[in-house]
C-alpha cells in the first residue's frame, strides 16, 4: 500500500496512481488451489493505467476473473450425474488518483462484481446461483518530499512512504435468497515504506502491510450443549462495520 508505483496500484492502492507518469500494462495468470492439479482452477489479473495530463492524475482499468473450474450436478435420489456446470466470478474496476498536494496522493476505484456459483437452484428451488454487486475503495497514499523526524534529526525526505486503502464498500450480495445476502469482503490496509539504499547503482525498499478485514456476522447463540437458544443478532450495516470491526 506504501509503494504502488506501477499499473498494480489500482488493487493496492489506487492513490499510488496520482505519482505515475506514462501507460503501463501489467498481466497476471496463475493456478488457483495447484496441489489439486486442476487445469480449470486459475486466477487472471489485466490491468491498464495511462497518466492524463488535462485531468491532473492518471486513470486505470483493471479485470479480475477466478475460475473455479467444473462441478458434476446430482439430485438427493444418488450420486448419479445428471449434468455439468461451471462456476466462476470477475470484477471490472474503474480507479483514478491525482495529487492534492506536491506530497499527498488521493485515489478512488469504483467495481462490479459478478459472481456466477451455480447457473441452477437446488432441487426444486427457484433461482439461480449468480449474484452481481458494486463496490468502491478510496485511498491515500503519503510520499513527503522535505520530511524530518521531530526531536531525532533523521531526514526521510524522498525515502519515506505511508499509505492507506479502504477497499471493497459497498451493499451485500445476494443469491436466490435475498434474507441469506453476505456482506462483501470490506478491507482495511495500511502500509509503511522505507527506501534504506538510494543510490544511481543500487536501491534497497522495505515495505510493510498491515490488513484487516472489516467483516461481521453474527450466530445464534447457543448453551453449552449446542441448542440454539435465540435469534442471531443483525449484523451491523456495512458503513459502521468499519469502526466496530476494527474495536473488536
Amino acid at each position: 500500500a506504501a509503494l504502488a508505483n506501477d499499473a498494480s496500484a489500482i488493487f493496492w492502492n489506487p492513490a499510488g496512481l496520482a505519482f505515475q507518469d506514462g501507460r503501463e500494462i501489467s498481466i497476471t495468470h496463475s493456478k488457483w488451489l495447484p496441489q489439486f492439479n486442476q487445469s480449470d482452477l486459475f486466477y487472471d489479473f489485466f490491468t491498464f493505467s495511462n497518466h492524463i495530463d488535462s485531468w491532473g492524475g492518471s486513470s486505470a482499468a483493471s479485470v479480475t476473473y477466478l475460475s473455479l473450474g467444473e462441478f458434476v450436478r446430482t439430485s438427493s435420489g444418488g450420486p448419479e450425474p445428471i449434468g455439468t456446470f461451471k462456476s466462476f466470478e470477475y470484477a471490472v474496476t474503474a480507479g483514478y488518483g491525482t495529487k492534492v498536494s506536491q506530497s499527498l496522493g488521493l485515489g478512488v476505484n469504483l467495481r462490479l462484481i459478478h459472481s456466477s456459483l451455480s447457473p441452477l437452484g437446488t432441487e426444486q428451488e427457484q433461482g439461480k446461483g449468480v449474484a452481481t454487486s458494486v463496490s468502491f475503495d478510496v485511498a491515500a497514499l503519503f510520499r513527503p518530499t522535505d520530511f524530518e523526524i521531530p526531536f531525532v534529526g533523521l531526514g526521510l525526505g524522498d525515502r519515506f512512504s505511508l499509505g492507506v486503502n479502504l477497499s471493497n464498500m459497498g451493499p451485500k450480495i445476494a443469491y436466490i435468497d435475498a434474507a441469506q445476502a453476505d456482506p462483501l469482503p470490506t478491507n482495511l490496509r495500511l502500509g509503511f515504506g522505507y527506501q534504506a539504499i538510494k543510490s544511481d547503482y543500487n536501491n534497497l525498499t522495505a515495505a510493510v502491510d498491515f490488513s484487516r478485514l472489516l467483516v461481521r456476522r453474527y450466530s445464534a447463540p447457543t448453551d453449552s450443549a449446542g441448542t440454539v437458544t435465540g435469534n442471531p443478532r443483525p449484523p451491523d450495516p456495512f458503513y459502521k462495520a468499519i469502526f466496530t470491526a476494527w474495536v473488536d
